[in-house]
């Protein structure tokens, strides 16, 4: 059967080549398309997840319902306690922390700028995935307990006070008051948030932004849950708790807004899907016209050999044999056109790792599910290309085949 493959390939080189780079050509839109789509993909996430994963943020907010006496229109605003009376109230929040927020000034000798200084407790780092560079520290629980007046910059805040010196050890004037900075943040990716981008702040123990700048509201409180299927129960419950220290509808939804960024990444996940199956589509309509190839070369095949079929149907072959033959001829030139395919496509991929773009776009991969996806499609269009060349072979009448 190979030989009379390659026999084929000889006699028909120009028709099959052409086929065959186009089966390739499929395989590559395929293989490209969808890695673009995964690598953007992975990029998208990661700069969200920059912002923390599975966090669930609290905003104070306005009532819009009248309750126990009170009308509508009452500020609700959070204190730093109502995170360790949240922490209490619902054991299934195991992360927790308010967070202080204004902006102000911050100067370290001539160099002066006006972030944004934040007031967290310690688990914050590991809430917002905050990265400190080799020789520093984030806030600990001594620094809450004791208010140390420590700080921990966003890494373009250091380089804007700094410059290409070292900051750890030295003090910054948060106002007039002096700070020792202990950490530098690693530079990250950040796609969203909600006062400002992590680079440009500087962060200082939740108890001395207090005590320093008698903040009496916090800006927001952040928490995550230990489980992301409940978090909307733990949401359900968070009303129902604050509800009843502030004295409000505990279905007032304005009354305390929630930022679930979980809702917002599974959300997330149904747009890329929807955008790699877009992909996979436009990839596959190359590989059909790919494959309306193949099945037209085998057309040819069947044709010209249409007396060699008559010749081995008389000498015993069956039907079955025939199918066999030529499915196979069929499925050869597919095999063909897809490995050239894969190995162009791994060579493109490649060569796109080196260009700088990995910032908007994230770096192209081939992940296990992109080849999956690309092997399906060509399964599919190969099954087809050679089923209806090989049956109408298979169907051939023997003494019509010899009179050919």
């Amino acid at each position: 059967m190979f030989r009379e493959f390659l026999a084929d390939l000889k006699a028909q080189k120009l028709r099959t080549a052409l086929t065959i780079l186009g089966i390739t050509w499929g395989t590559v839109a395929v293989v490209v398309l969808l890695a673009f789509g995964i690598g953007l993909e992975a990029q998208t996430k990661k700069r969200f997840h920059a912002l923390g994963e599975r966090i669930v943020i609290l905003f104070g907010g306005r009532t819009t319902r009248a309750y126990a006496g009170f009308g509508e229109g009452r500020y609700i605003r959070l204190r730093e306690e109502d995170a360790a009376l949240l922490a209490r109230e619902i054991p299934d929040i195991t992360q927790i922390s308010p967070e202080y927020s204004w902006r102000g000034p911050v100067h370290r000798g001539a160099q002066a700028a006006n972030p944004n200084i934040t007031g967290i407790y310690p688990v914050y780092e590991d809430l917002r995935n905050e990265i400190v560079d080799s020789g520093g520290r984030f806030i600990n629980q001594r620094d809450l307990a004791e208010r140390r007046r420590v700080a921990v910059l966003g890494d373009e805040l250091k380089t804007l006070l700094f410059a290409e010196r070292p900051a750890i050890g030295e003090r910054v004037y948060v106002g007039a008051v002096p700070f020792t900075v202990i950490g530098v943040l690693v530079h990250k990716d950040q796609s969203s948030s909600y006062n400002s981008r992590d680079k440009d702040r500087i962060f200082i123990p939740a108890s001395t932004h207090h005590s320093v700048f008698g903040q009496e509201y916090v800006n927001n409180i952040i928490y995550r849950t230990r489980d992301a299927r409940i978090t909307k129960d733990v949401e359900r419950r968070v009303y129902q708790v604050l509800s009843r220290k502030y004295r409000f509808d505990s279905g007032d939804k304005n009354a305390i807004r929630i930022w679930d960024t979980s809702e917002w990444e599974t959300r997330f996940e149904y747009v890329f899907l929807a955008f790699n199956a877009f992909f996979a589509l436009v990839g596959s309509f190359t590989l059909t016209v790919g494959g309306i190839g193949v099945a037209n070369i085998m057309y040819i095949v069947v044709r010209e050999r249409t007396r060699e079929i008559g010749i081995k149907r008389s000498v015993g072959a069956r039907r079955k044999d025939i199918l066999l033959q030529f499915f196979s001829e069929s499925f050869l030139i597919v095999a063909a056109g897809a490995v050239l395919g894969f190995l162009l496509s791994v060579g493109i991929v490649w060569g796109l790792s080196f260009v700088p773009m990995q910032e908007f776009v994230g770096t192209p991969r081939i992940s296990p599910l992109v080849a999956v996806v690309t092997m399906t499609l060509l399964a599919g269009i190969g099954f087809l290309a050679g089923l209806f060349p090989a049956r109408k072979a298979a169907n051939l009448d023997p003494v019509e085949c010899l009179r050919y």
